[in-house]
């Protein structure tokens, strides 16, 4: 079993690795990390999905442009591959599923791209139907599916207002299903005032937003 000191080693590695975008580092010590016991589902979290959420900030300040995206996220999937296997869940415990799509309308989909990676970091099934996706068809993939989540994404003020329709459309056939949306042009207030459950205005508070909300929904 690791000491303290060399797990946050290894999950800071993990860190830098896939901000540098170097693949071959992150395989390396996410073997050390099984090898040496350390939990793979906190080096995931805080070593793999926290540096994709540095990585977000760094394309969105425009120090990191989409190659730089697509290598890091290769990185971290080079993480997962080893990693995932060992993810542990409770006896009783089921992996949770979201649907994930960027609304009619919008075909910007770089940022629910992002937040499709941390929810399969974080060991989500994850249904992701792309971009410019009709309303009808999140309607039809929650009927499909029964997930638990349904992530909505709009990058313009356009596409965003397609939003509450859709919201309204999936609550009438499954009002028990949580919905939350993101993209730039929408705030918390917006969300609410669309009827959404939930709201994250980055990549790497979705997944907590949406654990938040599963608990927010259920009480």
């Amino acid at each position: 079993m690791a000491t303290e000191e060399r797990t946050q080693e290894l999950v800071r590695g993990l860190y830098d690795a896939v901000v540098q975008m170097d693949e071959d580092t992150v395989s390396e010590l996410s073997k050390a990390v099984v090898e040496e016991g350390v939990d793979a589902y906190y080096a995931v979290m805080h070593g793999l999905t926290a540096a994709m959420d540095k990585v977000g900030e760094l394309y969105s300040s425009g120090e990191y442009f989409v190659p730089e995206l697509l290598l890091s996220a290769d990185a971290l999937y080079a993480g997962l591959n080893v990693l995932r296997p060992h993810i542990k869940l409770g006896r009783d415990e089921k992996k949770k599923q979201v649907i994930i799509g960027t609304v009619e309308g919008d075909i910007h989909d770089i940022g629910k791209n992002l937040v499709r990676i941390m929810f399969e970091a974080a060991g989500w099934v994850v249904h992701d139907m792309g971009k410019d996706v009709t309303l009808s068809k999140f309607v039809e993939e929650q009927t499909r599916t029964h997930s638990d989540v349904i992530a909505l994404s709009a990058l313009m003020t356009t596409s965003m207002t397609a939003m509450p329709k859709v919201i309204a459309m999936i609550k009438a056939e499954d009002p028990g299903v949580a919905v939350m949306v993101g993209g730039a042009p929408l705030t918390r207030d917006i969300a609410i005032h669309y009827g959404a459950d939930g709201y994250a205005d980055n990549a790497g508070e979705a997944v907590r937003e949406a654990n938040e909300m599963l608990e927010r929904v259920k009480k």
